[in-house]
């Protein structure tokens, strides 16, 4: 029996690909493990996404290398660090015997297969093919919630941003691909479906010739197992009145969209290559909350973006005050080899952008602090996430918060539900990031 150790590195679309390729490798005979010192495959799917990504990826890397002087026979390195750097990847890592790149992880049992019989091989397809699913995914997270990948590359060309050139330009998974992959999902136990991709609202474009996010929502709501779906990475200047309308009146869509704005100064956001301005933003927010009044806005922003200054760091500080985002999540402008973005002058100092990016937050935790006690007395639909035994008390989440990267809500229950039950709950006391209540009786 072939051990196999799999690492996921990185963001939820890589997730989505490391329990394919765990499902093609399960389906092929490997025994799965979670022990290192078991193994006698390793693989590791990469990101390389900003600089601190690449470096946890190469570090992952060294680390399983130096159990080759044990039992661990081979290693195998997959997703986008194979693929950006696939020229260099046999001179800098020797110590990997296989690279599998983005469009190619149908291919990962297969190279398998070739080590174990003494052919060593990489695995790679053009950035504008789809990989091919496998129909058996392994869910490595909360079983009750799940991401689904609608989409793979991008075309927006973000002057910061290497990505394209590693992933692809835009193409949209089928419809019907999506839901069958959901069908799955439900009959594993899984309740909320987050769909992702670097950008969902242009899903069908390039396949169907228009933006019909709202009809792949249609289709996947009539899964009956499934309660909720989440959308994530929704390009603002992309948003249109029939996704709007979907949002607002299909019952299982979350109240929720993570809208990354990445800036609010026009001069800014126009060297950054993004094609909205101040006012856009503006517009497309007060669009939002007129249509659906209880939506919660989940945003980004990077700071120390070349040219910022203190005035612009200022107008952005005085921008979210005002909008008061329900959550916002800061990045340092990290130089990305291969981007415009890398050449540019009137780069700012790293001690600068950690300045901003602390202000932004401590800003940030004051609008979230008074939010969340305006739900003080409320009562909302929760889904259970797991039981914290030291304290009594059960983690749970709201329509208002996505997993890993929103708060909580904690909650007392009278019984012992099961996580991904929804419950009613009622709000009780908050603080900056998370609230606290009691489920209401049955």
């Amino acid at each position: 029996m072939i051990n196999i150790f799999f690492v996921s590195l990185g963001c939820d679309k890589n997730t989505v690909d490391s329990e394919e390729m765990l499902g093609q490798l399960k389906d092929k005979g490997y025994n799965l493990t979670d022990d290192e010192n078991e193994a006698d495959v390793a693989i590791v799917n990469t990101c390389c996404f900003i600089k601190d990504a690449a470096t946890e990826s190469i570090d992952t890397i060294f680390d399983l290398a130096a159990l080759k002087k044990d039992r661990l026979k081979y290693l195998i390195v997959t997703g986008c660090m194979a693929e950006r750097y696939k020229k260099e990847a046999h001179e800098e890592l020797p110590e990997v015997d296989a690279f599998v790149g983005v469009s190619a992880i149908n291919k990962i049992a297969d190279i398998v297969d070739g080590l174990v019989s003494g052919k060593k091989d990489d695995a790679y397809e053009t950035l504008d093919q789809l990989p091919v699913f496998s129909s058996n995914r392994v869910l490595t997270g909360a079983v009750h919630s799940e991401y689904l990948k609608i989409a793979e590359g991008c075309d927006k060309r973000c002057t910061y941003c290497a990505i394209p050139s590693f992933r692809g330009k835009y193409r949209s998974i089928p419809k019907e691909i999506l839901y069958k992959q959901a069908e799955y999902l439900a009959s594993q136990g899984v309740k909320e479906l987050i769909l992702v991709a670097q950008e969902t609202t242009c899903y069908g474009i390039d396949k169907y010739g228009k933006k019909c996010l709202h009809e792949l929502i249609h289709e996947l709501s009539k899964i009956e197992d499934i309660k909720w779906i989440r959308l994530l990475y929704c390009y603002p200047e992309e948003i249109y009145d029939e996704l709007i309308e979907e949002m607002a009146t299909n019952p299982k869509v979350c109240h929720y969209i993570d809208m990354p704005l990445q800036h609010t100064e026009t001069k800014i956001l126009r060297k950054m290559g993004r094609r909205l301005d101040n006012e856009d933003i503006i517009d497309i927010v007060s669009k939002l909350r007129k249509k659906i009044p209880d939506i919660a806005i989940r945003t980004t922003f990077i700071t120390g973006f070349p040219g910022e200054t203190e005035e612009d760091h200022k107008n952005l500080m005085e921008f979210i005050d005002k909008m008061e985002f329900d959550r916002v999540g800061v990045f340092t402008y990290s130089k990305e080899e291969g981007t415009p973005a890398a050449s540019f002058e009137d780069q700012v100092d790293e001690d600068v952008k950690e300045r901003y990016k602390d202000e932004i937050m401590s800003l940030q935790q004051e609008i979230s602090f008074d939010i969340n006690q305006r739900l003080v007395g409320s009562t909302m639909d929760v889904m259970i996430e797991g039981y914290i035994p030291d304290e009594d008390i059960y983690a749970a989440r709201s329509f208002r918060d996505a997993p890993d990267v929103d708060g909580y809500i904690f909650v007392k229950c009278n019984y012992e539900p099961i996580s991904g039950t929804i419950l009613k709950a009622k709000i009780n006391s908050a603080n900056e990031y998370d609230l606290i209540g009691e489920v209401e009786e049955q």
